[in-house]
Parts: structure tokens; sequence; C-alpha cells
């Protein structure tokens, strides 16, 4: 990689570590959930802002999007390049989060996943700010909204659909570092309930029990032959049904999603799901399926320019990052360039363990190598140096 961005790079990360930590610490505790990001977003904003970014190039959308536009050249606009972390975080909480800290590791519900990717993405774009770094294209910095659980990837569509048609190349920071994401995992999420008479346990034995057909469904669900084409998965989540052990149950329902990394797959499984849904109609059993989360996988092309977009970052993750870069598939939010057949991915840029639970965690010195991995790649943007 370029030696010059390389020095510039580790340089910046290491003169504000303890200014990372500190706004990590802060942001981390104001809690997110996925559709509820606003207070996060106020905060980003208000952020950037002091760090003087004009007030004409911030904004936070409909979806709670916090968007700093950086310009291009004067003279014409060769696409757009974005650079993103979500804002959300999969737990409910609207109160402060809880945090703790040792000497190696800071301890938050969310902090790797993704709120220390965040911090590290919001430092590197106060850089592009405080240097006047001329760009050779329009730089968009997101802090989105709502890629976990039944968010949908609603900010990411958003952002896709104001810019349509004008974005280049895309960039989330996500997860761990060393994960590199170099293609999607979609999902069809379903909510399934089932409706009975019900009655009482002893009295009105006999009668369809709400919880007993979804049983049913679910036994049958988990018996159809996936696809083999690509990997496809099926899981039940959460069920939920049922009042008191002597009732027959009124009504059950459950979450259920499949995914898969094939589109097609992904189809093929959506008309057999709908087929089930009809064959325990027929039988009787009173059920509704609705769907209410659709994330799509990767196209059956590879973008021009993936190849050398994925390159590039597996060199800066070695020299910077100090890991041999792992390619997986996975879903998040670069779910939505892939489809569109856009050059994307997601980088991790933080050592920790144990994302989606109350105990997850990131080493505080990794923070360091995560910046200056960010930072790099926004630097590859850069006319001068």
């Amino acid at each position: 990689m370029n030696e010059k961005i390389k020095q510039i790079a580790q340089d910046y990360a290491n003169s504000c570590h303890d200014e990372e930590l500190a706004l990590l610490r802060e942001l981390a505790q104001i809690p997110a959930p996925s559709g509820h990001e606003e207070r996060r977003a106020a905060f980003i904003r208000d952020w950037l802002l002091a760090q003087g970014a004009p007030v004409s190039s911030v904004r936070i959308d409909e979806a709670k999007n916090v968007i700093l536009s950086l310009p291009g050249p004067a003279d014409g606009d060769d696409g757009i390049t974005v650079f993103a972390a979500h804002t959300d975080v999969v737990f409910p909480d609207t109160e402060t989060l809880p945090l703790a800290e040792s000497a190696e590791r800071l301890l938050c519900p969310g902090v790797g996943d993704d709120t220390a990717n965040l911090v590290g993405l919001l430092l590197a774009a106060r850089y592009l700010l405080h240097e006047r770094v001329a760009l050779d294209r329009r730089v968009l910095v997101v802090a989105n909204s709502c890629e976990e659980g039944l968010g949908n990837l609603a900010g990411t569509r958003e952002l896709f659909s104001h810019y349509e048609g004008r974005v280049r190349e895309f960039t989330s920071f996500d997860l761990y570092l060393g994960t590199h994401v170099t293609s999607a995992v979609g999902s069809h999420r379903w909510r399934v309930r089932c409706r009975t008479q019900g009655g009482h346990s002893w009295e009105n034995f006999g009668r369809d029990n709400a919880i007993e057909e979804l049983c049913s469904f679910i036994e049958d669900l988990y018996a159809l032959p996936l696809p083999k084409t690509a990997k496809t998965t099926v899981n039940v989540g959460r069920f939920v049904g049922g009042t008191t052990v002597n009732s027959i149950a009124e009504e059950a329902s459950v979450l259920v999603e499949y995914r898969s990394s094939s589109q097609r797959c992904l189809e093929e499984m959506y008309g057999m799901f709908v087929v089930l849904v009809e064959e325990h109609l027929r039988r009787g059993t009173r059920i509704d399926a609705k769907l209410i989360g659709r994330r799509p996988a990767s196209g059956d092309r590879i973008p021009d320019g993936q190849a050398e977009l994925v390159s590039r970052t597996d060199e800066v993750l070695r020299a910077l990052g100090g890991v041999e870069p792992e390619h997986h598939e996975s879903s998040t939010d670069a779910n939505v360039p892939f489809s569109l057949g856009i050059p994307a991915h997601t980088v991790g840029t933080v050592v920790g363990d144990l994302l989606h639970t109350r105990e997850e965690w990131i080493e505080k010195a990794s923070l360091k190598r995560g910046l200056a991995v960010i930072l790099a790649l926004m630097l590859e943007h850069a006319t001068e140096l």
C-alpha cells in the first residue's frame, strides 16, 4: 500500500487514541434500538458540526441516517463513494446502556457491533475535515440506521433510494478485525400466527390447539428439501402463545427466517414456504403468514471493480490491521449494494467477542489499528498527500 498513507493513518490513530476511547464511552451508552436511533443520530450530527463540518454538509434523513457529504472535484463528479457504519444495536433498552471497563477491555451491549467501528469512522471523517483533504470523487460518510434484526436495512435502502444510480462503491465497517464480508447472505423473515377457538383443557379436550397446530407447521418446515446450489438455512427463532396450563391455546405465533447466499435459492425457498402455508390452510389450520423482512442476497454477476476493491482492502488490513483477512458471506448493510451490482463489502476493524450479548467487549488497544485501517481506506480517494 501507499507508504505515505500508511504513515499518516498510523500517526493519526496513535495521536487521538484517548479521545477515541472517550467518544466510544459516551456513544456506546446512548440507547439505539433499530428504528429508534434518533438520540444517537442527534449526538453524531452535533459532534460532526462541532468538529467543523459545514452545516450544509450534514443532515439526518427520514430513515434517521446521519449523512456527511464531502465534495469531490469542482470540475466533475465521478460517482459517489460511501463509507458507513450502523448506529443501531440489537437490544431494546431505552435507558442508558451499561458500560464497564478494565485495563484492556471495554464492555457494553453493542460496543463492537457496531459502536466501536462507528467511532473509528467518525474520527477518520474528522481528519478529512480538519486537513481539508481534496478528494477524487464525492464521499458520503454515513451513520446509518436499521441494520439489525427486523430493521430490514431500512437505513441503507433509503440511502440508495435517495442517491439512486449515483453510488459507485460502498464500504461498511462492522464486526471484528480480520472479518471481510465479500458477498451477501440474503433472508426472508416471516411471522406465522395460528388462531383457534380454544377452551378448557378438560371440558373441551379435542378442540384444535394453536400451539400444536404451529408445532406441526414447524415440523413440516424443517422437513423441506433445502436448495443445494448454495448454502441455505431455515430457523424458527421465537415462539409465543397460549395462556395457562389448563387452557387450550387460542393463539400462538412464531418468527421464521430462511437464509441463502443465492438470490435464486431465496426465491426457491419463498415458493416452498408459500406452498407449505397453503397446504396447512387446506388441512383446516387457521394460520396466516406475514412477510416482515426481506434482505437481498448477492446478484448472479460479480460487479466490475469488486475484485480490486477487495484486494486493496486486504492489503490495508494486512499492513495496518496486522491480520490476515478472512473472506465471509454474511448479512450486512452491504447486501443492498451487492444486490444492485455495485462494488461493496463490509470490513471489521476492532478486536472483540460476544456480539449480540450483553457481555460484548472490545479490546481498547485495537481501536488504533481499526482507525488506521478506516482512515487509510478513505485516504485512497485523496488527490494529493
